[in-house]
């Protein structure tokens, strides 16, 4: 079965073609994430101490994770708090996140999920065809301001003064 984007994914207006972040709001278990960031660009599935609090996953639940990772927060080593399988593998962290979820390619590729950046829409196979999963360039607008705000206030103390 062939993935295809053509005219008719084609949203009536785009505003800054590539711009935006593709964000989604699956239904994982009983609980519904609105900030579920798809990063093609990162090598890990990341989900937030303060999500798996939200879905009442207990901390019990954590397997020993092994994986310390660079670039997350500023100048320094991030170390999860331990993985969990959700059908695909999360890198459990604690730290501050304007997102619920950081969805990487680990979990494109399990389930093969393709990407479109311009149009805010992730497709995948399904037995009775592919599923089309859309973002929005309005909410993907809000939640990079919140990001912006956010990266604002963790790197401001280590600003330097003139």
């Amino acid at each position: 079965m062939a993935i295809t984007f053509d005219q008719e994914d084609h949203p009536d207006h785009i505003p800054y073609p590539g711009r935006y972040l593709l964000m989604v709001s699956p239904i994982m278990g009983t609980t519904c994430l609105t900030k579920v960031l798809m990063d093609g660009g990162s090598g890990l599935n990341k989900l937030y101490a303060s999500t798996l609090n939200k879905m009442g996953v207990p901390r019990s639940s954590l397997c020993p994770s092994k994986a310390s990772f660079y670039g997350i927060v500023l100048g320094m080593e991030a170390v999860p708090l331990g993985r969990i399988w959700l059908n695909v593998t999360f890198e459990v962290v604690n730290f501050p996140s304007v997102y619920h979820i950081l969805v990487g390619r680990p979990c494109f590729a399990k389930f093969m999920a393709v990407p479109n950046y311009t149009y805010l829409e992730l497709k995948m196979p399904d037995p009775k065809g592919v599923i089309t999963v859309e973002g929005s360039f309005k909410q993907a607008y809000y939640y990079e301001q919140d990001y912006v705000a956010q990266v604002t206030t963790l790197i401001a103390p280590y600003a330097t003064k003139p």
